[in-house]
């Protein structure tokens, strides 16, 4: 043990909690944050209203959120896994009974003082269920077929319940979330190899069924395949959101047009711009460096996670903080690549900057429950 970690265990345990938070890592959410911050402001053309604001606000109250989720032991987060995956799956089903609906969607309950999508929630709670059924489980049973079912199970119930929003985005987290976890589990890659297979199968039958009596999709579904791989055929139709994304990007340049002085976004040519499309008004103003900055602490906070996980000799969470870690990461590639044409347009929000308060607050519990494995983590005795 080292003199340092000797004189941690010296004082009183509530205050040694507050010493073993990883507060690099809440550096980082508090540096990705407000990034998001100031372009909420630039693109509400240099006013705190009606964005910045009540985004800082959340994240303030995402703050308190993940430290009182710190301070609470892995072992409680690990019994309530079950009852908070059955909640999250009840509040997807009430989407679909009472849900608002908004250009085209449903998938927001409407709580009066907020708008909570329950997607975001189910997120997490796969996350937990799944790390604790592998905490649960025996090493040697991880790669049955038996045991490998129950988890595939797991995460398509929820994967269902948000397609039939529709949320194409979101479902492909949870998939990808899902499949992480099992990964890190163990579970044997011939299972992976067996769905990459399936996958790849069924792509290539989907596109040779277009134009045929047994086509698998609806015309409008394979124009949407049309515009990802061509935009540029519909620039003022279906292809517009990413070509003025792309615009904006590359009139970015290396340093940016400047704070406040992005054209796409303050003339309303670029569409969700304080949402889905934030990536693209970041790269208008402040270039290449500006992006790559910005990934470089979304790296950073995926590092410090990963490296949380790896010292973690308590399987679940070990496993839990590798699964937010992964679904964090998921969140920005996925809408890094939607708004750089590199994957379909999908309605993925770029983690911590984007305005929202669904995902704000879901990711700050999320990494309060990463902090309460870095606290309670098993350490040298004295």
């Amino acid at each position: 043990m080292s003199y340092l970690e000797y004189n941690v265990k010296t004082v009183p345990t509530g205050l040694r909690k507050v010493l073993y938070i990883n507060w690099a890592l809440v550096f980082l959410l508090a540096a990705v944050a407000g990034s998001g911050f100031l372009m909420l402001y630039s693109v509400a053309g240099g006013s705190f209203r009606p964005w910045a604001e009540p985004q800082m606000i959340r994240f303030v109250v995402g703050l308190v959120i993940m430290f009182t989720f710190a301070f609470i032991p892995p072992w409680i987060w690990r019994s309530s896994s079950g009852a908070a995956y059955v909640i999250a799956l009840l509040l997807l089903v009430l989407v679909d009974v009472a849900g608002s609906r908004n250009m085209g969607a449903q998938r927001w309950l409407n709580l009066g003082f907020m708008r909570l999508q329950p997607s975001e929630l189910a997120k997490i709670t796969l996350v937990m269920l799944l790390a604790a059924y592998y905490d649960w489980l025996d090493v040697k049973k991880v790669s049955r077929p038996l045991w490998v079912l129950v988890p595939i199970v797991l995460i398509l119930i929820p994967t269902a319940l948000v397609m039939k929003q529709p949320d194409l985005g979101t479902a492909i987290l949870l998939l990808l979330g899902g499949g992480v976890v099992m990964f890190a589990a163990g579970v044997s890659l011939w299972y992976f190899a067996g769905v990459g297979a399936l996958g790849t199968g069924l792509v290539s039958a989907v596109m040779m069924s277009r134009g045929t009596k047994w086509q698998l999709l609806k015309d409008y579904q394979y124009k949407r395949i049309d515009i990802f791989l061509d935009p540029g055929s519909d620039p003022l139709g279906a292809g517009y959101h990413i070509m003025q994304a792309k615009i904006a990007l590359g009139s970015g340049g290396w340093t940016g047009r400047g704070f406040l002085q992005g054209t796409q976004s303050r003339l309303n040519f670029l569409p969700e711009k304080h949402t889905d499309f934030i990536f693209t008004s970041l790269g208008e103003e402040f270039g290449f460096i500006g992006t790559i900055t910005l990934l470089t602490l979304y790296a950073l906070i995926i590092a410090f996670c990963l490296h949380s996980a790896m010292n973690n000799k308590d399987r679940f969470a070990s496993l839990l903080t590798l699964g937010v870690a992964t679904t964090f990461f998921f969140y920005f590639a996925v809408n890094m690549g939607m708004v750089m044409g590199l994957a379909p347009v999908v309605g993925v929000p770029l983690p911590l900057v984007s305005y929202g308060g669904s995902a704000m607050l879901v990711l700050m519990g999320a990494f309060g429950m990463v902090q309460s494995a870095h606290i309670h983590r098993p350490r040298g005795r004295i």
